[in-house]
């Protein structure tokens, strides 16, 4: 009897610390999954190129950066010459998102595209939400107004006064810059930000707030109208490309690739080729550097 209780109590003593090894084992498993990192998502380059396509988006409507040409229904401009020159280094193609200036900052947050380019100033706000490129040319606030006024507006005092109608697109900094230095003016807000220029021409407005590209286009588009303060703009600032954070990887890759763009004069090129031939040779306004 006492030598198989003996026995008896050894194999469950064995079995118990079997099961406590076992157990032991399970629990240590179980603690280094948990510890181990969770895998790390593909980087944003590395995403564009297993998609193939580059998300990019654009409003549309801006002359002569990027302008969704209704006939053709293709963008074309500045920008749009520069997004493929972008898209053919990393080697995909391009897919436009349709974007607007009230919605882009919402639209870039909620990761709609991988960058907007568009024309898009770069300021801190921008910066504060999202990341911007470096500048890749030189941008501020002017006028277009018609051809026979523009001795009549020569500063931002000889515009602010009620009876001078200013017309701006809606959401966007033109807006913004209309409300803050221009508090007594009849301010309209329409919509369709290509179709201010004829308005201004043809009297339904007398001022649209712009910038100097744009200005210098459509300068070159309609003889009826001019840009006096062309080489006096109202702000000073710099055109870049918009991404949301987390895209650090493909922030450092547009800036390189922008830098080796006015290296080799294509930004140059471009200017000239969309608004800098509509100027006046003293009026040319120099790339950023």
């Amino acid at each position: 009897m006492g030598t198989k209780s003996g026995h008896s109590s050894r194999r469950v003593f064995v079995i118990l610390m079997l099961a406590a090894v076992i157990l032991c084992m399970l629990l240590l498993a179980g603690c280094q999954k948990k510890e181990e990192p969770a895998s790390s998502e593909a980087d944003k380059l590395e995403e564009i190129a297993d998609r193939g396509v580059l998300k990019v988006g654009t409003t549309g409507d801006y002359q002569p950066m990027s302008y969704l040409n209704p006939d053709t229904g293709e963008y074309v401009g500045f920008d749009n010459e520069l997004t493929k020159d972008l898209a053919g280094e990393m080697g995909v193609e391009i897919q436009y998102v349709e974007t607007s200036w009230p919605t882009l900052m919402e639209d870039t947050l909620a990761g709609k595209f991988d960058l907007a380019i568009c024309g898009i100033t770069v300021n801190d706000a921008r910066k504060e939400q999202a990341l911007m490129s470096d500048g890749y040319i030189v941008n501020g606030k002017t006028i277009l107004c018609r051809a026979e006024d523009a001795d009549k507006y020569t500063s931002l005092e000889a515009i602010n006064r009620p009876e001078v109608r200013v017309m701006v697109n809606p959401g966007g900094l033109n807006e913004q810059f209309a409300r803050e230095n221009l508090p007594d003016v009849t301010l309209i807000i329409h919509d369709v930000n290509q179709e201010i220029p004829g308005l201004v021409a043809s009297g339904e407005a007398d001022i649209m707030i712009t910038e100097i590209m744009e200005a210098g286009y459509y300068v070159g588009q309609d003889e009826r109208l001019a840009a006096p303060l062309v080489q006096e703009p109202f702000t000073h600032g710099e055109i870049g490309v918009l991404m949301p954070k987390g895209s650090e990887d493909l922030l450092n890759y547009v800036n390189e690739f922008l830098r080796k763009e006015k290296e080799s004069g294509r930004i140059d090129e471009l200017a000239d080729e969309y608004f800098y031939r509509y100027l006046e040779p003293d009026e040319e306004l120099a790339p950023a550097a």
